[in-house]
This record gives structure tokens, C-alpha cells and sequence, in this order.
């Protein structure tokens, strides 16, 4: 099974480009994004096996990055994507 965070990122406004990459180099980071249109500057999406995995990821590694100033994270119950719905479905009305 697979847990999916939304980790969601304050950080310094002269770090944020090197952070997005520098986020996605850590082990359970599957991507990162710089945002607009909030209080946020980043998004990291995390997927790891366990609820412990979460927090080793969020205060161990992203939390301690150089120009995070602050982290809110929200845990995924389930996940839709395109794929995902499209397997669901599949053969469905043949």
C-alpha cells in the first residue's frame, strides 16, 4: 500500500527554485511544485509506505531544508488520477 501526503511549503522567497529541486532529491518526494495563488510557495507530493515513513520525510528531511520556514501537511484517504479511473472502468458498457 501506498500513503500520499500533500506536504504544503513556506520557505524563503530567494530559495524557492533551488528548494523545488532539491525537494524531489529526497527519497519519498514525487514531486514538487512552486505555486501561486496562496499563502504556500511549494507543494511536495509524497509517497511512502507508512504514516511513519510521512513524518521521518516532513521533519527529518523537507522541514531542515536551508529557507523552509514552515510545512503543513495533509494525508491523502484516496487518490484519483486519469489512469486510475480508466482501470476502474474499464470494459464497463462493452
Amino acid at each position: 500500500m501506498v500513503i500520499t501526503a500533500i506536504v504544503l511549503i513556506t520557505a524563503e522567497p530567494q530559495a524557492i527554485a533551488r528548494l523545488g529541486a532539491e525537494l524531489t532529491e529526497i527519497d519519498g518526494v514525487s514531486e514538487a511544485h512552486s505555486v501561486a495563488g496562496s499563502d504556500v510557495d511549494l507543494v511536495a507530493i509524497v509517497k511512502v509506505a507508512d504514516h511513519e515513513a510521512i513524518a521521518r520525510v516532513v521533519t527529518e528531511y523537507i522541514a531542515k531544508l536551508p529557507g523552509i520556514t514552515g510545512t503543513n501537511t495533509m494525508i491523502a484517504f484516496r487518490s484519483y488520477s486519469a489512469e486510475t479511473m480508466d482501470a476502474a472502468y474499464e470494459g464497463f458498457g462493452d
